[in-house]
């Protein structure tokens, strides 16, 4: 009777607060939404004059054409860094006429770009210290990420969402207190709110988020902010620059800038994949480089100051029963004063993030100690019920966060809250800073700012409706055209739609036949993802040039799976040497390198220490138990037991392993072992399973079903349980 009289004058407070200034609120929400979808209605007119929103036909260039364009032509702007903000700068510039080359050093978002939190938003803390500190700056900083969110939300809505946020709530007093906060944000947002806000009773929350920690929960405010496919987001932003005009180019590297009578007019590039070196000249170059923007400036002025203060988040996948699939979590204070997100991604639950001071790198990996924050952090809003573990860690990544100094300011110590726009003396532009929601107002201040310094007389930005590849025809049922017309399955279908638009349709027609009687098309890389065979040569055409180009940002496979990547990753270079003509040694150099990824930048070499680390805590029965089932399945007492003595007595059994087994069963077991383990390695893998730093293991399941089937004479079924 207390928890429900509480609650309703806990309502009682806020609908007064509310009350009070509804009036001049209401007021000022209806003309933010009139001039919001006034202004909407200009700008659609205007692209609509300019023809830039037909939905472009001719085929993409080759790469080697790209090549050929960068080595030859003029160009009036050469952006260098292909993330988010300098494809955006490719964007903005062609779609304004001007000459346009981009170039990578890497793969187009290869760096922070793909490692973000997946969301797309305002800045809900931003507009609490805009209000507390009665900061303006702040203010127009969160009403602009608002606008470019709801931009963003229409301008490609394949690859983004609109998706609920929960904020439990745990004390009475916080409970008018952050609805108060919510509802200005919500109005703030005006004409681009995506939806309202909403307040939950204890009994609605845990209904819609019943993994949420029960004791002590008086209820939760849910509000709306934006999550897309941050890779893909890059890459169709920098595809969409193709179809206007830039030439692209990934994996080729700036070795230093090229000036005529004092002014940057070009630069002097590698290609990565040949090594071939030449030079492409324009009338204006951007450094859009992110985390690496200091070496850039460095060549335009060796002694240039500083400006980068790279920071590093980490974030970690985990199964999807941690989260439902249609709500996010948000913990605005945790143990040490960070926010961490708990969203449902890709059919998954990613986790995150930290920030914590690092050096600037072109492999950023995550630590140990920010995965273990991580989890403790998320095992403090679970139910008890639900056992936080090490071995449900799926990948885990970092990345590099480029907060900077303003170089034009007089105190070089203080960090900017948004992003700088800076020309130096050689007229090199020079944009840092900022935030993966606003990286198409930042690249059209950025081209403003090229364009005036090399007076190239065009207009202005035409970017704001602009839509992206894929966009143009796109309908929420369109995964169902691809059932009916291609013969896909419905979760591949509905993969290709919301990754490829109306392009799905052109990778669908790419697919293999699977020799069954349904699916008839699509040939799955990996059997626990609905990535298939056509993507990956979809990529090629879309500029991916490696194994890594494919399973981290074409697929996101290395992302939200680590193992599953690295399973799949046969099949990836097999397609890959098919389209690109890659030997024997050249798929083994893709292999190798992949590899190397997976354990340095992924996660995965963190996974295995997690594992070998762990002491063997096991009892006296559980350790005599195991020494038995090791014994027995040790064959010949060579001192370890191999993949193949188990593949060799369950065939005495009946049970027939397939490649993809074995492949999966080796993937389980160290390299240092050479897929084998011996009495202290098996009794490791034991204990680690059952602390919960293992999930679960193939080779200890296939293990545990041959000693059965010795000890008690039963035929077993042939475990289908994951890695």
């Amino acid at each position: 009777m207390a928890s429900s009289w509480t609650w309703k004058k806990a309502i009682k407070v806020g609908a007064a607060a509310a009350t009070a200034g509804g009036g001049g609120c209401a007021l000022l929400y209806l003309t933010s939404v009139y001039n919001s979808d006034r202004k909407k209605e200009q700008v659609q007119q205007k692209l609509a004059a300019s023809g830039l929103n037909k939905r472009p036909s001719k085929p993409l260039p080759t790469r080697a054409d790209q090549l050929n364009s960068l080595a030859s032509d003029q160009f009036d702007v050469l952006i260098i860094g292909g993330g988010a903000t300098g494809s955006g700068c490719a964007l903005d510039a062609a779609s304004r006429g001007l000459k346009t080359a981009m170039v990578e050093y890497d793969d187009f978002s290869s760096g922070t770009s793909s490692r973000s939190t997946k969301l797309i938003h305002g800045g809900v803390r931003y507009l609490q210290k805009a209000i507390m500190n009665l900061d303006i700056e702040q203010y127009k900083m969160v009403k602009e990420a608002l606008h470019e969110r709801a931009n963003l939300l229409e301008i490609a809505p394949h690859l983004s969402f609109p998706l609920p946020i929960m904020l439990p709530v745990y004390k009475w007093w916080q409970l008018p207190y952050f609805w108060a906060g919510i509802k200005a944000y919500d109005l703030v947002s005006g004409g681009d709110c995506l939806k309202s806000s909403y307040i939950l009773s204890k009994s609605r929350a845990l209904e819609l988020f019943p993994m949420l920690k029960k004791n002590e929960l008086k209820g939760a405010i849910v509000y709306y902010d934006g999550m897309h496919n941050d890779a893909r987001m890059n890459i169709s932003i920098a595809i969409s620059a193709v179809r206007l005009g830039a030439t692209v180019a990934n994996h080729v590297k700036v070795v230093d800038l090229i000036k005529t009578d004092g002014i940057v007019s070009g630069a002097k590039v590698r290609n990565q994949l040949t090594g071939e070196e030449f030079s492409i000249k324009a009338k204006s170059v951007i450094n859009a480089t992110g985390p690496f923007t200091d070496s850039i400036r460095k060549m335009d002025d060796g002694q240039t100051r500083d400006i980068v203060c790279p920071s590093a988040g980490i974030h970690i996948m985990l199964p999807d029963y941690y989260s439902p699939s249609n709500m996010g979590l948000l913990d605005p204070a945790t143990s040490d004063g960070r926010v961490i997100f708990f969203l449902p991604w890709q059919g998954l639950t990613i986790a995150g993030t930290t920030d914590t001071p690092c050096p600037v790198t072109n492999s950023p990996g995550p630590s140990e100690s920010d995965i273990q924050f991580i989890l403790s952090e998320v095992k403090n809003y679970l139910t008890p019920d639900i056992d936080v573990r090490r071995g449900d860690v799926l990948s885990a990544w970092a990345g590099i966060r480029p907060l900077v100094k303003d170089p034009n300011a007089g105190d070089t110590a203080s960090l900017v809250r948004n992003h700088v726009v800076h020309v130096s003396d050689s007229k090199m532009v020079t944009i840092a800073g900022g935030k993966w929601t606003t990286y198409r107002a930042m690249a059209a201040e950025t081209v403003d700012e090229a364009v005036e310094a090399a007076q190239l007389g065009v207009g202005p930005s035409m970017t704001d409706g602009l839509l992206l590849e894929g966009a143009h025809n796109w309908a929420p049922t369109m995964f169902i055209r691809l059932v009916q017309d291609l013969g896909v399955d419905t979760a591949v279908a509905q993969h290709l739609s919301d990754t490829y638009g109306d392009r799905a349709f052109s990778v669908g027609k790419m697919a293999g036949l699977t020799g069954q009687r349904w699916p008839i098309v699509g040939r799955r890389i990996h059997q626990e993802f609905p990535y298939i065979d056509a993507e990956v040569r979809y990529a090629v055409k879309e500029y991916a040039a490696t194994a890594v180009d494919v399973i981290a940002r074409r697929l996101r496979l290395s992302f939200l799976n680590v193992q599953a990547a690295e399973e799949a990753l046969p099949i990836v270079v097999s397609i890959m040497a098919d389209e690109l003509g890659w030997d024997k040694e050249e798929q083994d150099k893709q292999t190798e390198d992949a590899m190397d990824f997976l354990r340095m930048q992924m996660g995965k070499d963190l996974n295995k220490a997690s594992r070998d680390n762990i002491p063997v805590s096991l009892t006296k029965a559980e350790i005599a138990e195991y020494v038995k089932r090791f014994n027995a399945l040790d064959d010949g007492k060579k001192g370890y037991i191999s993949i193949n003595d188990i593949r060799k007595s369950l065939k005495s059994q009946g049970v027939i392993l397939t490649n993809e087994d074995v492949s999966a069963l080796m993937a389980t077991i160290s390299v240092e072992t050479h897929g084998s383990l011996d009495l202290p390695e098996f009794l490791q893998m034991m204990s680690a399973i059952k602390s919960g730093t293992v999930s679960h293991s193939r080779f200890a399941k296939m293990a545990e079903m041959d000693y059965k089937s010795k000890k008690y004479g039963e035929h077993m079924e042939r475990s289908g349980g994951g890695v």
